[in-house]
């Protein structure tokens, strides 16, 4: 399938590439922002991915944009742990990438056959080992939580009955369990939400999104921009919160009530847009998967004075509980 830069314009437009400027593209993948920054202007790019089969399409670029592009393979939420100098925008894309979607291999989609992995670093706990180690209770918690899925109780629960059968190992016997548990409702696929949280839980993808905010404060020069795209609701609640906190803002700001100043360390960022920015008809139309897309900018402003951690409390079971069981 053809590889989509979601939102591709409107991230240029925030980005205003500037010669001489160094941009981290957080979510390297196929490549699609870091190419695109290296064609608009004689920046530096620097990409950084934990999934190590990037590697290929990372020499690629670097090979062509020599002495402009580089690859460091880290989890984004260590990108001011990894000795860059300060940088003037970091690029976010959160969440799977169409490259891991389409590999049937990698066990992200179940609209492909294939080992229930989901693991982009390839590296610990797989799905297949949250659906054969995890209680009913705890399989209900991330499908609720992550999924936003309404039955999370009774898929958690035939997922248990079918498990005490036979062990749940492939992408196609887990869609074929909550299709039967769930039922067809129009034309979403009843795994949707499903595949959604566990991916989301055997990723951490929420706890990395809270460490790469702080990290991202950190490591962003004076007037550096954030540019964050997501595509879950719990995702852009994070970022919403982290960016309204860091700019001085509390509740309000809504015609009925204004924006209460915040009392406490100096604003971080400024936000030139308090909104979110969605992608185009035309994108949507091309490439389906940019539908649920949100676009978040915000400004770097003074040297943060912020506690370290920006990471919500949400009621699911622990990674390190299920690593600890295999």
């Amino acid at each position: 399938m053809k590889h989509y830069p979601v939102m591709l314009p409107e991230v240029l437009d925030a980005l205003d590439i500037r010669a001489g400027e160094t941009y981290v593209d957080g979510t390297f993948g196929n490549g699609g922002y870091s190419e695109a920054f290296l064609r608009g202007g004689d920046c530096h790019v620097v990409g950084l991915d934990r999934d190590p089969n990037v590697a290929p399409r990372a020499a690629a670029l670097s090979a062509q944009y020599a002495g402009r592009f580089r690859l460091i393979e880290t989890p984004f939420s260590k990108l001011d742990s990894v000795g860059l100098p300060p940088v003037e925008a970091v690029v976010l894309d959160i969440g799977v990438s169409s490259m891991q979607l389409d590999e049937g291999e990698r066990g992200f989609s179940f609209m492909r056959d294939g080992p229930l992995d989901m693991r982009m670093s390839q590296n610990g706990p797989s799905a297949a080992d949250a659906v054969r180690l995890l209680s009913q209770v705890e399989l209900e918690q991330i499908f609720r939580v992550y999924g936003e899925e309404a039955r999370a109780r009774h898929a958690a629960k035939m997922i248990i009955e079918a498990r005490e059968v036979s062990p749940i190992t492939t992408t196609a016997q887990l869609a074929d369990i909550l299709e039967k548990a769930l039922g067809r409702r129009g034309k979403t696929h009843p795994a949707t939400k499903v595949f959604q949280a566990l991916r989301i839980y055997i990723n951490d993808e929420l706890g990395e999104l809270c460490q790469a905010l702080v990290a991202a404060e950190h490591q962003l020069a004076p007037q550096g921009r954030l540019i964050i795209v997501t595509f879950h609701s719990l995702e852009d609640k994070i970022v919403k919160a982290f960016f309204r906190e860091r700019a001085g803002e509390v509740e309000g700001g809504s015609r009925y009530a204004p924006v209460v100043e915040r009392t406490g360390p100096e604003a971080s960022f400024a936000l030139p847009k308090r909104s979110v920015t969605k992608p185009s008809k035309a994108e949507v139309a091309e490439n389906a998967r940019s539908r649920s897309a949100k676009m978040r900018v915000a400004i770097r402003t003074a040297a943060p004075a912020w506690p370290e951690s920006a990471r919500r409390a949400l009621r699911v079971p622990s990674l390190s509980d299920l690593e600890a069981r295999l």
